[in-house]
């Protein structure tokens, strides 16, 4: 009888166990959705996670410096990563009702979602691009270890694929300049704009902002007659500041495309190709003077072909554009002020650095010793000088 008993039991485990097996070789491919899911649904949360660690790998960027792989490895890790769930969110937004309002988007983000939306080769062409900026340096430092002339090697032919990358996206977008980044950035999900604190968000102009019971008598009237209470007019300001944020300029109300102007002219195109050049010119004469590092020839002669290029440029839309350079587009003004300021980064490459900057940097870290907190500020700023002087894509800006 008890054998019996135990018969049937075992008979119903083991087909209660070959129910649930088709049930769990399913499970797997179910995680990319649930993972999605779950981005989805806490996406301020990664953000600010992502954030985290991308703020300590700046913090200790080669507190170790034989361990100097280990930290660019997470560095390059979380940027991918974040690059991944940027994917993952405009996926989840784009499948969102249409009714549901938006956040007003950025000119950058009109602009590269329109391409990426468009032609497929772009997406995959910047996808190739924005990988490769994040995992150069983790690179270099691999190469490094098998030799200069090894980790030379991988520098050039690195610059020369980006370059190539960045000529196939000015050829997709019909000869129009280059935007960085090339991709669109994180979209806010309106899900959580709309679900936000209703107390905390801006006046919207149409309900009486709310007051407390103390102030409620002094912000109000009362009528003679009837003695019923009119509340006031709200504050001209705010009424001035709400109506502006609902002006549309000339920039909202045109096409993505017509957001960058095309470049038809052969001043215009030589002008940007000889900036998405400059970086493969530059390699290739470090690469070429590598045993003399107190040549000033590569600096020299990058930094004239970078300002040669921008001058280019500036000239040339002053003469293609309606209104010379006043009537550029908001993103073309943005662009040009990019690229202004990386000028700067020049301060910090070749020669200029080992024979000015070096020196300026040691006397400040000299100063901050022995200080409370300066010193710690100082042994970042000496971690990163490690950086800036063993590796060419720690102060690299294309």
């Amino acid at each position: 009888m008890a054998v019996g008993q135990m018969t049937t039991v075992m008979a119903d485990v083991i087909k209660q166990a070959r129910s649930n097996i088709p049930e769990t070789i399913a499970l797997p491919t179910r995680w990319p959705q649930m993972y999605e899911s779950f981005i989805s649904q806490n996406a301020s949360s990664v953000s600010q996670v992502e954030s985290a660690l991308r703020s300590l790998t700046y913090i200790i960027p080669g507190g170790f410096r034989e361990s100097e792989i280990a930290s660019e490895s997470l560095h390059s890790g979380v940027q991918l990563l974040s690059l991944y769930h940027d994917s993952l969110l405009a996926r989840a937004i784009s499948r969102l009702p249409p009714s549901l309002p938006r956040p007003l988007p950025t000119l950058h983000n009109r602009y590269t979602k329109f391409w990426t939306a468009k032609s497929s080769l772009y997406k995959r062409v910047a996808l190739i691009l924005q990988t490769i900026q994040y995992t150069e340096l983790l690179c270099e430092m691999a190469a490094k270890r098998k030799g200069d002339k090894i980790r030379w090697r991988v520098v050039v032919i690195l610059e020369m694929v980006k370059a190539l990358c960045r000529l196939l996206m000015m050829r997709l977008t019909n000869s129009r300049p280059l935007v960085s980044p090339p991709l669109p950035d994180r979209e806010v999900d309106p899900r959580t704009v709309e679900g936000g604190n209703t107390e905390t968000t801006q006046w919207d102009g149409m309900q009486t902002p709310p007051v407390d019971e103390v102030g409620s008598h002094a912000l109000s009237w009362t009528m003679p007659r009837t003695g019923l209470s009119l509340p006031n007019l709200p504050d001209s300001t705010e009424i001035t500041e709400y109506l502006l944020t609902k002006v549309l300029t000339a920039d909202d109300i045109k096409a993505p495309k017509q957001l960058l102007h095309r470049m038809n002219t052969v001043q215009g195109q030589i002008a940007e190709s000889m900036w998405i050049l400059r970086p493969v010119i530059y390699a290739l004469a470090m690469q070429r003077w590598q045993s003399d590092k107190k040549s000033w020839r590569p600096w020299l002669l990058g930094v004239s072909l970078e300002l040669a290029a921008r001058q280019l440029a500036k000239k040339d839309l002053a003469e293609r554009v309606a209104g010379g350079l006043r009537g550029l587009t908001g993103l073309e003004r943005e662009e040009l002020k990019k690229r202004g300021w990386s000028m700067a980064w020049w301060a910090m490459r070749g020669t200029f650095y080992e024979n000015v900057t070096k020196n300026w940097i040691h006397s400040i870290t000299g100063s901050l010793k022995g200080k409370p907190l300066l010193d710690m500020v100082g042994g970042v700023i000496e971690d990163y000088e490690y950086l800036w002087t063993e590796y060419y894509f720690s102060t690299a800006t294309l």
